[in-house]
């Protein structure tokens, strides 16, 4: 039980420490200039601002439409994000980071966008009282048990499901066209949304792993210079996935992600991709560590003969599109995510 432990907390703080230096950058790259002095809503920022009952729980998500255009009949856009307890809105004195990791505005000429909050984390935050990474936690240094206990596949789908039920019976959105798309931790909850919800008709998958999220932690940790025949870092994460699935409902943590949440997002999303037949674009960077799976699906794919599927694979970048210096380090200075998002949009108008 000892080794279990410390084999655990080793390998969630050296998958997660690139994870949230990268994230850092984007916040801090996405930041503009605001005329407010003070934060006051989020209409303040150009959002509606919605709280959504779900079971028991307060959901806030925001929408962003083109200005002037809120109540004009879109179809919706619905991202899911990445991992991590990370508030929507993050502030600092006149500065507003980046709700969405791309500027939404080109995709809002078409859609309503949506996201949605992280369970328990606030929708709106100082970066003072944020951890430097960006995330919201409790006194002791933890994320919220609220956000803990909700932090799962098998929670975000149907909550998700049950938000967009809601939106599309909204006289300002249309029902021509849903489109549901995730980046890391999101493409799986946007896949599993498209293989239940009938309505969803284009789906934009962005660096995931069609074979499970324990599958880049192994790539990442045997790729790391300190996997060596003592330290075995690559082999420890193979013991650390045989206690997961031993204990596969363990919701006990008190840092990083729960057995059951590794577990449910570390389900091979290949199955219900293969079974789709609506439209679905898949963008990854090719020195992601998901890379060599995003490339087996495209793969299996052509054998198959779908021809529902496009690939579009960003030569030379990471998992959020930063391109690798000779030092294999991201270059932060190279911001392509909207780029991607032009990408996203152009595929959606031929599609």
């Amino acid at each position: 039980m000892f080794y279990s432990a410390i084999c655990r907390l080793r390998i969630k703080v050296q998958h997660s420490k690139s994870v949230m230096k990268t994230l850092s950058y984007i916040l801090t790259l996405l930041v503009f200039y605001s005329a407010f002095g003070q934060t006051k809503s989020a209409q303040d920022y150009g959002f509606k601002h919605f709280v959504f009952k779900y079971k028991m729980d307060s959901v806030d998500f925001l929408i962003k439409s083109k200005k002037g255009e809120e109540n004009i009949p879109k179809p919706l856009f619905f991202f899911c994000q990445g991992s991590l307890p990370i508030p929507l809105i993050i502030h600092q004195g006149k500065n507003l980071y980046g709700t969405f990791p791309f500027n939404p505005d080109s995709l809002s000429i078409q859609y309503h966008l949506v996201i949605v909050g992280k369970p328990n984390v606030p929708l709106m935050a100082d970066v003072k009282i944020l951890k430097s990474n960006f995330t919201y936690v409790d006194n002791a240094g933890n994320p919220p048990k609220g956000y803990i206990e909700r932090n799962l596949l098998s929670y975000y789908v149907p909550r998700n499901i049950a938000i967009v039920k809601y939106l599309q019976k909204q006289n300002w959105v249309s029902t021509k066209q849903l489109v549901v798309a995730g980046h890391s931790e999101g493409s799986t909850i946007a896949t599993k949304m498209a293989s239940e919800l009938k309505t969803i008709t284009h789906l934009i998958y962005s660096g995931g792993n069609p074979v499970g999220r324990i599958l880049s932690i192994i790539q990442q940790n045997r790729a790391h210079e300190m996997d060596t025949d003592s330290t075995k870092y690559g082999e420890d994460t193979i013991n650390y996935w045989t206690d997961i699935v031993a204990n596969k409902t363990d919701m006990t943590t008190s840092q990083g992600d729960a057995y059951k949440t590794t577990y449910e997002f570390s389900e091979p999303m290949i199955t219900y991709l293969e079974k789709l037949k609506i439209p679905v674009l898949v963008t990854y960077g090719t020195k992601d560590w998901s890379s060599p799976y995003n490339d087996l699906l495209r793969i299996n794919l052509i054998r198959q003969n779908k021809n529902n599927f496009t690939f579009k694979a960003y030569i030379g970048t990471d998992h959020n599109f930063f391109p690798l210096t000779e030092d294999e380090k991201p270059n932060y200075n190279i911001f392509n995510w909207d780029k991607v998002a032009s990408d996203w949009r152009n595929w959606l108008k031929r599609k």
